[in-house]
């Protein structure tokens, strides 16, 4: 199913699964009164065969690998090569980042621990890092991933990590790749946590460190949710100044 085209929507967001909707990014999105439309290929929307004509491009996450083989993935990372050659600006975020990483030449694969949950992040100083991630070196922010962009693609640049994540974003040209979810939001994690697979409970077992339990997670929603939302406004309002 082809989703019905807004006349004149400025950004396309790429939705791979249902549970995982553009939460903060569509509501910040609408507070600027950009004109958005999604696509998720999990409720049968047939991704674009382009992006020309739109301002920027947005990826989001979900449970399946990049590496997987399904061809909406496929799909969407020739849509992020083809917004690098007209000079759209891509964010990813999660799985969109590791879809970035795939597109431009980078790898992909599965850590040594995962981390769910509100984990801090350490950006290096760059001018770049601080364009994009803002002046404080230290953020703590959303994440629940067990792969991760394990080589960078060439050119790009790292810009943060974590304790159980070496590369936790890097910027390359006018595009930023995450691998949290800045787009989070208090529905998305209930909606997680929800139905948060078989492994989920193991993973709490067995890496105390870089996993939380629902309890704990929900406690620390409430100390760093505000937070976590003025870097995403810092972050796509950079995103929206490279719009042509």
């Amino acid at each position: 199913m082809n989703p019905s085209p807004i006349p004149h929507a400025d950004v396309l967001v790429l939705q791979h699964l249902n549970e995982d909707g553009p939460g903060f990014l569509g509501q910040w999105l609408d507070e600027q009164g950009v004109c958005w439309q999604v696509c998720c290929t999990e409720a049968g929307e047939a991704y674009p065969a382009s992006v020309a004509g739109f301002k920027g491009l947005a990826v989001l996450g979900g449970a399946w690998s990049a590496n997987d083989d399904r061809p909406s993935l496929r799909q969407a990372e020739a849509l992020i090569r083809e917004a690098d050659a007209l000079g759209i600006p891509v964010l990813g975020h999660c799985l969109g980042g590791q879809l970035m990483a795939r597109a431009f030449g980078g790898r992909v694969e599965t850590l040594a621990q995962p981390e769910i949950g509100w984990h801090a992040i350490t950006h290096n100083g760059s001018a770049t890092a601080r364009t994009w991630l803002g002046e404080a070196p230290d953020a703590t922010v959303y994440q629940w991933h067990h792969d991760s962009f394990v080589d960078l693609p060439p050119g790009a640049e790292l810009l943060a990590s974590s304790p159980a994540c070496a590369h936790q974003a890097f910027a390359l040209r006018q595009h930023l790749a995450m691998q949290f979810h800045i787009e989070i939001t208090p529905q998305k994690i209930d909606d997680w946590l929800a139905h948060p697979g078989a492994v989920y409970p193991v993973q709490v077992l067995l890496h105390r460190d870089s996993v939380q339990d629902p309890v704990g997670m929900r406690a620390a929603t409430g100390r760093h949710l505000s937070g976590s939302q003025a870097l995403a406004g810092h972050i796509y309002t950079e995103w929206r100044s490279r719009w042509r």
